[in-house]
């Protein structure tokens, strides 16, 4: 399948206290196996820190780190949906929770599944 076509896409929390857009196109989606990954169930896209506009106070987010404390993991502080997260291995790139953002849909999207749970 191909990549689709390159544009901004607008994401949020449940709530809307987070808000936030991306730049992307989809080259591939990713799930991941780690102790995280598995229990939130997301589909993730990864974009460059450049590609990403928090649009909300960074005040509406939490923050949790795990294992090696290097993957920065966000949340919304009122409603607990995880958008977004800092990458371990590429730092300046995020993964972004695609069930985020508005009227998205990842059908015919390829996905890889990553191996988190054997990263040392």
């Amino acid at each position: 399948m191909a990549e689709r076509a390159g544009g901004t896409y607008r994401g949020s929390c449940h709530c809307g206290r987070v808000r936030f857009e991306i730049d992307t196109g989809f080259p591939e989606l990713t799930t991941c196996d780690c102790s995280i990954c598995r229990r939130r169930n997301a589909l993730m896209v990864k974009v460059h820190e450049s590609s990403f506009r928090l649009l909300t106070s960074p005040d509406e987010l939490i923050e949790y780190r795990f294992h090696t404390k290097t993957a920065r993991h966000f949340f919304c502080r009122t409603c607990g949906i995880y958008p977004f997260h800092r990458k371990r291995v590429t730092p300046d790139f995020l993964g972004i929770n695609v069930f985020c953002l508005e009227n998205f849909d990842p059908a015919g999207i390829p996905v890889r599944a990553t191996v988190g749970a054997g990263m040392p």
